[in-house]
């Protein structure tokens, strides 16, 4: 399936001359610890110690009764440390940073987990940190932008184009072209050029290897269907490596249908007719552009989905007939929030909350004898405003305003 970065047509590795051979030292220090099994145990050891692997695989006992269809299981990533999937992709990257010998790291953030986790991992391992991120997204996620600040990274808003996720990417290329003798690019995702894709998928596998093993423990069988969101691709990448090989498990990418999809106000590239193929951000794929190839707004009510591309890798197993991809509206997201909250003591991620929702329209239709599992790719406490401000919930409007009247006074 991999050649030179590519799967089948889809990923590659367009990049600047200029940063040709830092891409190539990156490959090579990549090959090198996937080679070395001394890595890999060194890696589960600190996500085992500093995180909180093996994450849980609960059953959902109240949701799988109230839909009456499938067995509903949950992955918990929203129990790592930092609060959701993207410590494992991480501290991954960190432990190859250190395998360089580089001394700072840079990374873009949209939801402000990926900054949160990449600002942690610098503090632990003493690496200097600066974090790109669109103005709607600081705005969007100001208590995010606080703990990065105050774990030692330097925030830059990015005022370029729609302020979101593309352009803190483009922001982060621009530095690291200036900066690579001593900075490596933590890619959050699971998109970019090559190895990025494959090697953010490689880190983020051990989700869907612990998966794997929970369910036969717990069932003596694989799931029939397993579920997560897609913004650019790294949490699902992470729970379907697991089941790659497993046949008779159905693969289900569930994309931000924001306004829905006929509003043109949406993230979905795979799942909507609304995207095409082209080359953006060093990589080939599905991107929603115009036809003179300019990257058109998204919308999503998640900060974590709002992208204009999408992995090459899950392009590549759709193309393949592989993987299914569908789109939930912003309002189908909140209810299904809603509703694992009220039913399981759950507080999903809006990103999360996605694949709850696609999750919620197929279960009831499903046989008792059948099993699906969801990844929970990360925890609600960073949408508080998001959520509220959907809820109308009238307690919290008066909450803000009475702080704001205090820093006002």
């Amino acid at each position: 399936m991999h050649n030179r970065g590519y799967f089948s047509e889809f990923g590659g590795a367009y990049v600047p001359e200029i940063l040709s051979a830092t891409f190539d030292e990156l490959e090579a220090a990549f090959d090198a610890a996937k080679a070395d099994p001394a890595f890999w145990q060194e890696y589960v050891d600190i996500m085992s110690t500093y995180s909180c692997r093996a994450t849980p695989l609960t059953f959902a006992e109240n949701l799988t009764a109230h839909f009456g269809g499938a067995k509903i299981y949950i992955k918990r990533e929203d129990l790592n440390h930092t609060g959701a999937h993207k410590a494992n992709n991480v501290m991954g990257q960190g432990l190859l940073v250190k395998r360089m010998g580089k001394k700072r790291v840079i990374a873009e953030t949209g939801a402000g987990q990926h900054g949160v986790a990449t600002a942690t991992m610098a503090a632990k391992f003493g690496f200097e940190c600066t974090i790109y991120m669109g103005e709607v997204d600081v705005e969007r996620q100001r208590p995010n932008v606080f703990w990065m600040e105050r774990l030692g990274a330097t925030v830059v808003p990015v005022k370029d184009g729609s302020r979101t996720l593309k352009d803190a990417i483009n922001e982060a290329f621009r530095d690291w072209v200036s900066n690579m003798d001593t900075t490596h690019y933590v890619l959050g995702t699971a998109c970019g050029p090559a190895p990025f894709p494959e090697m953010v998928s490689w880190f983020q596998s051990i989700i869907g290897k612990e998966a794997r093993e929970q369910i036969l423990k717990r069932e003596g069988r694989l799931p029939d269907r397993v579920y997560a969101c897609v913004g650019g691709g790294s949490n699902a990448m992470g729970l379907f490596s697991g089941f790659l090989d497993d046949k008779e498990v159905e693969l289900i990418g569930v994309e931000a249908g924001g306004k829905g999809i006929e509003t043109g106000q949406h993230a979905a590239r795979l799942s909507s007719n609304d995207a095409s193929i082209g080359v953006a951000q060093g990589y080939k794929t599905y991107f929603l552009q115009n036809e003179d190839g300019q990257m058109k707004e998204t919308h999503s009510i998640s900060a974590g989905l709002d992208y204009v591309g999408v992995s090459p890798i899950l392009a590549h197993l759709q193309a393949i007939g592989r993987a299914r991809f569908e789109a939930a509206t912003d309002d189908e997201v909140i209810e299904a929030l809603s509703l694992t909250m009220r039913k399981e003591g759950l507080i999903p991620a809006l990103e999360s909350s996605h694949a709850f929702a696609q999750a919620f329209k197929e279960a009831p239709k499903m046989g008792k004898d059948e099993i699906i599992i969801i990844n929970q790719s990360g925890r609600g406490d960073k949408d508080i405003f998001t959520v509220a401000d959907a809820f109308d919930d009238p307690a919290w409007k008066e909450f803000i305003k009475y702080k704001a009247e205090q820093y006002n006074a």
